[in-house]
Order: structure tokens, then C-alpha cells, then sequence
């Protein structure tokens, strides 16, 4: 952690200078004067009241408002990072269009009125998939991340900074409004009291301040990173953060406090801020079942498998997010039921296993799970393995998902292997305008399952919150576009963003599709809310008792800083 705040401030210069790149960059002026302990902008001392927004975690199309609601807030600068794995998905392929596009985004914040303080990178942290370096730097086997700065010792790297930099003006760059939630964890939140109190004191020292988050947002389709304290931590698909504008882009009353603060010490813009945006509430829905996911295996996988004697990883194959599968066949009956497992930690991250298409359970990364299983020779052994995010910070271990050792049933290591690299986004988008074929449905669906729906809006259309009640784990996608993940069992996260823009107006029919990989309810229904759930207490001080780390943490004791 401490290294990047270096590196921060040392690239202060940079963020405030790009308001250079306007037409009035002439006569604009950024400096740091040291011997006064002070920014100057415009030769006038100058301090900064910023937050922290990610564009690459809130749609194109929201920007405007967010970034609206945030001047509206009393900042004066926004801080962002920009992930090399959003931008360059595959080695020398560039992608700076629609949500992604970086100088838009740029415009949208001049407009506001807003200075920016840019964290380019190339390692960003910001519990971001692989904390922003792309997973294609993984089909190097032999390759060490992060390996250059092993300092973590915040006095000695500011006694380090001092000796360079024996003066210039107070900085905090992250301070915290809230924090972020993992699968199986307590949602997060920070006392408005307590972020208030800490804002009016470092202002009160004239210090310059940016508010990691103001506005967190959502981790949609496979973008979420993860932490490794003792196990491995999944970051959940809400990045809310207890930030002061809500996942949603709501003004919470964490916001109107800061905002009376900053009052007392730099003009903030007259008048009401925006009002929360309209909610919508519809349902419940009965879903209906589409088809085990081993029945659209063609499709998923159009160009057929790759056959390897060992099973190989994501990264050896090439799939940087999301599924594959893994197929063998059994070389002789087992009668008895008799264990099955993978050595030395080598699931990354959570795999789903089927003998002859029925669902056997579920052996997860850090865990000491084994199945028991019988079957016939030749009986088709199916792993699905899902890469649930690779970690963000804190590890200079390259994290390699899928399977990393080959399985062993009983005193037998199963080789023989075909990995089936899964596209199941665009299968999905390819699907959801159609009326799907018809396929054999299984006679008791568990696993891996496809289920969908279609509906019409009669009312507006407003911003919702997707609510799947006795679902178990699984992704969705809305028309579309991939919501992210749900782990309804394990939470605390109990719903899914849906902004408004995804959703069609009267006269159009819309369509879900949720993928089910474990159990489905009685009732196989979700619906939409007009409020969040986001901390379900089912997740309350649980605790793993079964994890292979000696120093498991359960969900009630305090987690270490995660480096942003």
C-alpha cells in the first residue's frame, strides 16, 4: 500500500496539469510551492477537496450525472485510476470506445467543473480483476508480478519522501468514506460521524484530501478482483463501499454531511442537489428452465475442445474470465463410493463437478473438500471451473485459475483431459432477442443450469435492484449484458444493480437469463426491488472451519488494509 501513496504524490503534478488540455490551457498554471507548504493554481494558493470514481465501474451513460452530484457535493477534483486490462484486452488490441472511452470521460469532468488527479497505472489495485494488469500476462508461466518494490513500511517510505521532499503541502490521498465487501463477509460501513470528524480535522490543517470512494459503484460481468488474508476472498459485484453517492448514484446523508463540512472551508454550489433517481419495483417472475449448460456445450464452445493429457489453465488456453470445462472418462467401475479430490490447493477458484451430467458438488480454492463418487468405465467426468477474480493486491504470486493440478479419484490421477474454453457471453447475447430452441431439459435440474425469462415494463422505467431469493450462486444478465455475479447462500450481497438504461421501455419485451451452477428454489422466481439488499444476515459472524490456512479469519474480526 504504502509504496503507491508514494507514487501517488509523486504524480500530482500530472492530474491537475491536464486542466492544460483545455482552450484556455494558456493562461493555466499548476505548481508546487515547498517553501509555503502549499499547491498553487493559477499562482493562487489552491487546495484540493476531491473523490474517488471509477469510470470503468459506472456505464457511459451515467457519468454525467455522478460526476454532476460529486461537484454538487462541495469537491473541487476527482481521482481515478484507468486498469491496462480494461483498455488492452489481448496483447497490442487497444479499446478506448464507449464506456471505455478515457478522453470522454475526461470532457464529462471539465464540464462539471471538476480538476482531475489521474492514477494511471499500470497496477491500480482497486479490488479490479488482477488489480488492473491483464491476465494475458499470465500465459508466461514462469512470469513474477509485482516483484520490484517489496517496501511496506509507511514510516520508512515517508522518511524516505522527506529526504527528497523535505517540504510541500499536506496530502492524504485515500481517505476511506467506507469500505469494500467480500463474499461470505459483513457488509461494510463507516459512521458518518467518524468519516465527517476526520475530514473537518485534515481540512482544519489545511491538508489537500481525496475520499476513497464518493461514488464505488458495481463490478459488472467478470471485473471483480480478490484478496488473499489467510484464504482466498472473492470481491462481491456491488463496489457501494458506504460511499457517499450510493451504488445506485443516490445522495445518502454520508454526502449532505461532508458537504456541510467542506462548506466551512471553500464555497460549494448553490442550491439542492440532484433528487435520487426514480426505482422501480416488478414481480415476482417464475423463470423458466432452458437447459442444463452441458447441452449447449456446441455453442458455448463452437471451435471444439483442446485435448491435453494434464489439464491446463485458463491463461495456457487462453480464457481470461469467466468458465470452462473440464472433460475425462473413467478408465475402470467404481463401485464404492470413493473420494475425489484435487492436491495442493489446485482449484482456482471453485469447481462444479458432474458424473454423466448429474450434479455431484462443488470443491472450492483454500479448502480441504473432498466428493465421493461411483461410476461406470467410461462414465463422463465434467468439471466446470469458474474463475470467481484474480487477486488485486497483496501477493506477488501469479494467481492462474482453473485446474492447476490433476484430479485424483481414489489412488488414481485422471489424465486425458479436454478443456472446453466457454464463451458464455456470447451465446447469452446472441440468445436473448430469440425465442431459445428447444432442448432436453433435465429431470432434476441441479449443476450448472440456464434459466430465463421474458417480460414487459407496463409502468416507467426505473433504476431496480434484481432480488433472486433462495437461489444459490450463479451470474445473470439483463437483455444482455452481464449484471455480474450472485451468491444469494453466501452473500451478504442479496441484489444486483440494474440500472435503468438496460432495461426496455413499454412495448418491448425484455429478457433475463441467469445461470445457476449449484441448486435452484421450489420456486425458481426473482424479483425486482426498489431498494438494495446488501448485507444479509445469514452472513453474520460466519466462520470457515475446513479452510486449509491455519490463520483463517471469520467474519467478524477486523481485515487488513487492501492497498488500493
Amino acid at each position: 500500500m504504502a509504496p503507491k501513496k508514494l507514487s501517488c504524490l509523486r504524480s500530482l503534478l500530472l492530474p491537475l496539469s491536464l486542466t492544460l488540455l483545455l482552450p484556455q490551457a494558456d493562461s493555466r498554471s499548476f505548481v508546487v510551492d515547498r517553501d509555503q507548504d502549499r499547491f498553487l493554481l493559477d499562482g493562487a494558493p489552491f487546495r484540493y477537496v476531491s473523490g474517488s470514481l471509477h469510470y470503468f465501474r459506472v456505464p457511459r451513460v451515467l457519468w454525467a450525472d455522478r460526476l454532476l452530484k460529486m461537484r454538487w457535493s462541495g469537491l473541487n477534483a476527482i481521482q481515478f485510476y484507468v486498469p491496462w486490462n480494461y483498455h488492452e484486452p489481448q496483447p497490442g488490441v487497444y479499446n478506448f470506445n464507449g464506456s471505455r472511452d478515457l478522453i470522454a470521460f475526461l470532457n464529462e469532468a471539465a464540464l462539471a467543473n471538476l480538476l482531475v488527479i489521474l492514477r494511471p497505472g499500470p497496477y491500480i489495485c482497486a479490488e479490479w480483476e488482477m488489480g488492473g494488469l491483464p491476465s494475458w500476462l499470465l500465459r508466461k508461466p514462469e512470469i513474477h508480478l509485482r516483484t520490484s518494490d517489496p517496501a511496506d513500511n509507511m514510516t520508512k517510505i515517508f522518511t524516505l519522501l522527506r529526504k527528497y521532499e523535505p517540504h510541500g503541502p499536506l496530502v492524504n490521498s485515500e481517505y476511506y468514506t467506507g469500505w469494500l465487501d467480500y463474499w461470505g463477509q459483513n457488509h461494510s460501513t463507516r459512521s458518518v460521524s467518524a468519516v465527517t470528524k476526520g475530514l473537518e480535522n485534515m481540512l482544519k490543517l489545511g491538508a489537500s484530501v481525496n475520499m476513497y470512494m464518493f461514488h464505488g459503484g458495481t463490478n459488472f460481468g467478470y471485473w471483480n478482483g480478490a484478496d488473499k488474508k489467510g484464504r482466498f476472498l472473492s470481491i462481491t459485484t456491488s463496489y457501494d463501499y458506504d460511499a457517499p453517492i450510493s451504488e445506485a448514484g443516490d445522495p445518502t446523508p454520508k454526502l449532505f454531511a461532508l458537504r456541510d463540512v467542506i462548506s466551512k472551508f471553500q464555497e460549494v454550489p448553490l442550491g439542492p442537489l440532484p433528487p435520487p433517481s426514480p426505482k422501480m419495483m416488478l414481480g415476482p417472475l417464475t423463470l423458466h428452465l432452458v437447459g442444463h449448460l452441458l447441452a449447449f456445450l456446441d455453442l458455448l464452445c463452437p471451435g471444439g475442445p483442446i485435448r491435453s493429457i494434464l489439464p491446463m489453465t485458463f491463461e495456457a488456453v487462453k480464457q481470461d474470465h469467466g468458465f470452462m470445462l473440464y472433460r475425462t472418462y473413467m478408465t475402470h467401475t467404481i463401485f464404492e463410493p470413493t473420494p475425489f479430490w484435487v492436491p495442493n490447493n489446485g482449484v482456482h477458484d471453485r469447481a462444479y463437478v458432474m458424473v454423466d451430467g448429474v450434479f455431484q458438488g462443488v470443491l472450492e480454492r483454500n479448502m480441504r473438500d473432498k466428493l465421493l463418487l461411483t461410476g461406470k468405465v467410461g462414465s463422463k467426468l465434467d468439471i466446470l471451473v469458474e474463475n470467481m477474480g484474480r487477486l488485486s493486491f497483496g501477493s506477488n504470486s501469479s494467481d492462474f485459475k482453473g485446474l492447476l493440478e490433476p484430479p485424483i479419484l481414489g489412488q488414481t490421477i485422471l489424465t486425458q483431459w479436454m478443456m472446453f474454453p466457454l464463451k458464455i457471453d456470447n451465446l447469452v447475447k446472441w440468445w436473448f432477442p430469440l425465442q431459445l430452441p428447444k432442448w432436453p431439459y433435465p429431470q432434476a435440474p441441479s449443476g450448472p443450469t440456464f434459466y430465463s425469462k421474458t417480460f414487459p415494463i407496463l409502468g416507467s422505467v426505473g433504476d431496480t435492484f434484481l432480488h433472486l431469493p433462495g437461489w444459490t450462486k450463479g451470474q445473470v444478465w439483463i437483455n444482455g449484458f452481464n449484471l455480474g455475479r450472485y451468491w444469494t447462500k453466501q452473500g451478504p450481497q442479496q441484489t444486483l444493480y440494474v440500472p435503468r438504461f438496460l432495461l426496455f421501455p413499454r412495448g418491448a419485451l425484455n429478457k433475463i437469463t441467469l445461470l445457476e451452477l449449484e441448486n435452484v428454489p421450489p420456486q425458481p422466481q426473482v424479483q425486482f426491488l426498489d431498494k438494495p439488499i446488501l448485507n444479509s444476515t445469514s452472513t453474520l459472524h460466519r466462520t470457515h472451519t475446513n479452510s486449509l490456512s491455519a490463520d483463517t479469519l471469520s467474519a467478524s474480526e477486523p481485515m487488513e488494509l487492501s492497498g488500493h
